[in-house]
């Protein structure tokens, strides 16, 4: 059996400035600094894993590295994990991206690449590629092992929308918000969402 405990990152700085995030490598805030050890000690108290794996963008590497300090693991590093790529939008201020790369007329479609970022297309399949090596590393062992994977809010959806095959085009999302904790069980063909978006940690 094995039990995936997915993590979203702390407050980065993004957030508070309104930019578009994504591949732009923004620090934690002394906020998401604050939340990361808190999440750490809480995953470290109710749910060790036995590894780590993360996106290698600073939010999220600075937030497995507290976790990992915590339980006294290392961290491997995935650029599978990253967010997604929004391209020339990276950084920008909202307002500033709508003046500088308005969306077409038609939307945007799942094949675009507009202003040089990653489809939505792309963006699943990379989700579904990370997921497919994951369980296939895997599947021989018999003992439950559990994996904290820590990511961003975006590649965290993906791999629930892979996780549980939800069509391509779902209207269904999936809420994280700072260090937001999910546990997912896999037994064979059977799967199980234990909680999602768990906060506790951050009420203590």
């Amino acid at each position: 059996m094995i039990e995936l405990l997915v993590v979203r990152h702390g407050e980065s700085q993004a957030d508070l400035e309104d930019r578009h995030e994504g591949r732009a490598d923004f620090e934690l805030t002394p906020l998401g600094e604050r939340q990361a050890g808190l999440a750490a000690a809480w995953i470290a108290k109710r749910y060790r894993p036995h590894e780590i794996l993360a996106s290698p963008l600073k939010r999220a590497a600075r937030t497995a590295e507290a976790i990992a300090q915590e339980c006294k693991l290392s961290v491997a590093y995935d650029e599978d994990l990253m967010e997604w790529d929004n391209g020339l939008l990276a950084g920008l201020k909202r307002d500033e991206a709508r003046l500088r790369y308005p969306l077409p007329s038609t939307g945007r479609q799942p094949h675009d690449t507009f202003a040089g970022t990653e489809s939505e297309i792309q963006f699943r399949a990379r989700a579904e590629s990370f997921l497919s090596k994951l369980l296939f590393a895997q599947q021989n062992k018999s003992d439950l092992h559990r994996i904290c994977i820590v990511s961003h809010g975006g590649m965290i959806n993906m791999l629930f929308h892979s996780l549980t095959n939800l069509p391509f085009q779902s209207e269904i999302s999936l809420a994280t918000g700072d260090t937001g904790i999910h546990l997912w069980r896999i037994d064979g063909s059977r799967k199980r969402i234990v909680f999602m978006n768990a906060q506790e940690h951050l009420r203590s």
